[in-house]
């Protein structure tokens, strides 16, 4: 059973099915206060969706009953905070002065620094050229100081559903004008430091309200402002205006904030929830990734689907466990190098007699992980439907009320389980891909999963330097943010969520496991192709070492292929050595075996010069089976593709084929001695321009050589990080729906 009775799996590929929807479809998300999800946040922020508030009268009738009951509160000369009253330690003040005092609140907020690049204007000069151009220096090393875009539309969204409860006192023509802003890809330029998330996220929704006031101060980035844009993204280069110019853009007046609405706009946790949605959206997905990698990582170390057998659960039954050895077993189903039939799955390995901690582990490692998911994705969502400002306008109740609905609490708590969920998950991922580069316990396969000679080339070496540097810096992401509170605002503030920041470093942990998940894909699809061509090459090697070993001894009772299996066995060991020496040493090695076997069997033992030609025989047939094997596979597009389970194919086949990124040839394939060898050719035939078929700077079958390692880890990356290949995985789970066994 899993989580409400419903699997992470299909809560996740449902999630990514209604968002894949919206943006599809291109509807506006509707505001309505009540039913905003994370897949509308992540469709308005990412996909550029426009948004309406609801026409729904009820909707509409709430918020305008709200104005008006606060109106009577005031006639009625009651104290309402920030209303009629200073904010926080400074409440002991009081004015009738409304409209003045919501002004007051917002220029008090607007106090971010951002720099100059961030409101898309110069390096500011100086009298003096040599200190502009360190001022021009530092403005290129410090990285922006302002809330990222996306989180800026998904804020102006939150906040929006947030207003529209009709708890805030706010006129619905204000959250029309936001909602305009926003579909018109009009965001503000916020800050990206500065908020506690104690009284709400103060400081960066000040930004939203200096947008909708006109404040010259305030800067927008604004996208798409002459001309509509029928592809829902925002355009790529925005266009920085002041406030006041880029209401006018968009047809826009200013707003002219009434009681309460200054504070109801900037009184509420919604950058935190935003950044939070955004984040809980990636860390969903970064654990899908990981168990699909996990299931690759058996098929590549051919580990055993035992690892995840349900009985083992059964016996443990914490439900993200068994729910992650259920998928991870559902997605290994149809592999050759892995079967899960039960008598395949439980097949002796030569050598250790289970497989190591990262992936005879992994359901035990992922469960938890899930489970925090789980409740994060829940805190999150109900946060995205809630009233976080104060004072509360109970209308049914005849009531204002205050209260604290701003503490983000929630949002903290949320973003702390999934920092460390993120963590925990690229700690498996950067084990598992470190086993798999090591020859010492890769069973069989190359160092650094070099196809060519060893001593030469180091191919996934830096990729395991790498994944070591990720891991390193997303733990220290994954600390806790709460335990760093300090009392602000006069005392007033003594407790507060940091909730915004926790988002953030969420937000950043998400990337590095993105890196993580990138490079080891990378490594997965080279490993799994070494794998299979050993596999073949093992094949063709015992069929070609047949006539030899029958030279020395004719088998009548299985000796042959023992000596064979001897001889196999010995050249997996011997990964770390060159083609010819790794050939002449696994023979060399095993002629005592051979020697034994044929004493044992009561057979004549070969003279020396026997043996000899035996040696350099059977070392001659291993090197030409093997490089005739790698040649096969180096000439086709996805050799591995036919051995690996059907989910496994999903990622392999999009890197091979779609994003031709082919099996890496070693070191013949780094750009310059690609170009070297064509300009050899080019010498001697006067022209052609190809090697092992592919133009040079050309896309084939073979992929094009220009790219260096990096470059292809690159592009992965950015697949995994704007939805390409889980798109993919997605439509897979959705069409064969691994959740519907097992969970």
């Amino acid at each position: 059973m899993s989580l409400d009775n419903n699997s992470h799996l299909q809560t996740v590929c449902k999630e990514w099915a209604a968002a894949r929807a919206a943006w599809t479809d291109g509807q506006a998300v509707s505001v309505t206060g009540g039913d905003l999800t994370i897949a509308d946040v992540v469709a308005v922020a990412l996909h550029g969706i426009s948004t309406q508030l609801s026409i729904d009268k009820a909707v509409r009738a709430r918020m305008a009953d709200s104005v008006d009951f606060l109106a009577s509160e005031l006639a009625a000369g009651k104290v309402i905070y920030g209303v009629n009253t200073g904010f926080g330690g400074s409440a002991d003040t009081r004015t009738q002065q409304f409209r003045r005092l919501q002004s007051a609140l917002v220029q008090h907020l607007n106090v971010g620094i951002l720099l100059p690049a961030d409101k898309g204007q110069p390096t500011l000069s100086s009298s003096s050229a040599s200190s502009s151009s360190r001022a021009a220096n530092v403005d290129l090393l410090l990285r922006s100081h302002a809330l990222p875009a996306a989180v800026v539309r998904a804020t102006m969204l939150v906040r929006s559903n947030s207003l529209a409860r009709g708890h805030s006192a706010v006129r619905i023509e204000v959250v029309e004008s936001l909602l305009h802003l926003l579909s018109a890809n009009v965001t503000p330029v916020v800050p990206l430091r500065g908020s506690i998330s104690a009284s709400g996220d103060l400081s960066p929704l000040s930004y939203v309200a200096g947008l909708l006031e006109g404040n010259p101060g305030v800067y927008a980035r604004c996208h798409g402002t002459e001309k509509k844009d029928t592809s829902n993204a925002p355009a790529s280069q925005p266009q920085y205006l002041s406030a006041d110019k880029a209401l006018q853009a968009v047809g826009l007046p200013p707003v002219q904030l009434q009681a309460k609405e200054g504070l109801g706009i900037t009184n509420g946790t919604a950058p935190s929830a935003a950044a939070a949605s955004l984040a809980v959206h990636m860390a969903n997905q970064m654990a899908v990734w990981t168990q699909l990698l996990t299931a690759m990582g058996t098929e590549a170390l051919v580990g055993t689907a035992g690892n995840y057998d349900a009985f083992i659960s059964r016996t443990r039954p914490h439900p993200g466990q068994a729910e992650a050895a259920a998928t991870i077993r559902q997605f290994l189903q149809g592999s050759q190098l892995c079967p899960t039939a039960p008598a395949a799955a439980t097949a002796a390995h030569a050598g250790l007699a289970q497989d190591r901690y990262a992936l005879r582990t992994a359901p035990q490692w992922i469960g938890p992980q899930l489970e925090d998911l789980a409740l994060a994705t829940r805190q999150v969502t109900t946060e995205l439907n809630a009233t976080t400002d104060n004072p509360l306008v109970d209308v049914a109740g005849g009531a204002v009320h205050h209260g604290g609905n701003f503490q983000a609490m929630a949002v903290t708590s949320a973003m702390e389980k999934t920092m460390t969920a993120l963590q925990n998950l690229g700690r498996l991922l950067y084990a598992q891909c470190s086993e798999l580069v090591d020859n010492a316990r890769n069973r069989g396969l190359p160092p650094n999963l070099s196809a060519d000679d060893p001593s030469t080339s180091f191919l996934c070496k830096g990729f395991d330097v790498n994944m070591a540097a990720y891991q390193a810096e997303l733990a220290y992401l994954a600390r806790p943010v709460s335990g760093h509170v300090q009392v602000a605002e006069m005392a007033n503030q003594a407790v507060n969520s940091m909730a915004l920041v926790a988002a953030r470093y969420a937000l950043e942990a998400g990337e590095v496991v993105g890196l993580i998940v990138a490079t080891y894909v990378y490594v997965l699809c080279q490993a799994l192709d070494l794998r299979c061509m050993q596999r073949v090459f093992r094949v063709a090697a015992a069929r070609d070492l047949q006539d030899v070993v029958e030279g020395i001894y004719r088998d009548d009772n299985g000796v042959v292929a023992k000596i064979i299996a001897h001889t196999l066995d010995r050249w997996d060991e011997l990964a770390h050595l060159d083609l010819e020496a790794r050939s002449q040493t696994a023979v060399r090695d095993t002629t005592g075996s051979l020697l034994a076997e044929l004493a044992m069997a009561a057979s004549s033992l070969p003279s020396t010069e026997q043996l000899l030609q035996y040696q350099k025989t059977a070392a001659g047939c291993l090197a030409r089976a093997y490089d005739s094997v790698r040649k096969q596979f180096l000439a086709e597009p996805a050799p591995a593709s036919a051995y690996l389970s059907a989910a496994s194919r999903v990622v392999y086949d999009f890197v091979r084929l779609e994003l031709q990124i082919p099996l890496h040839r070693g070191i013949d394939d780094h750009p310059t001695l690609v170009a070297e060898e064509e300009r050899q050719k080019q010498a001697v035939h006067g022209g052609g321009t190809h090697v092992n078929g592919v133009t040079n700077g050309a896309s084939g079958s073979n992929g094009d050589r220009t790219r260096i390692i990096g470059t292809l880890a690159s592009e992965i990356y950015m697949a995994v990080r704007d939805g390409r290949l889980f798109d993919r995985v997605a439509a897979f789970c959705e069409e064969t729906k691994p959740w519907g066994e097992g969970n």
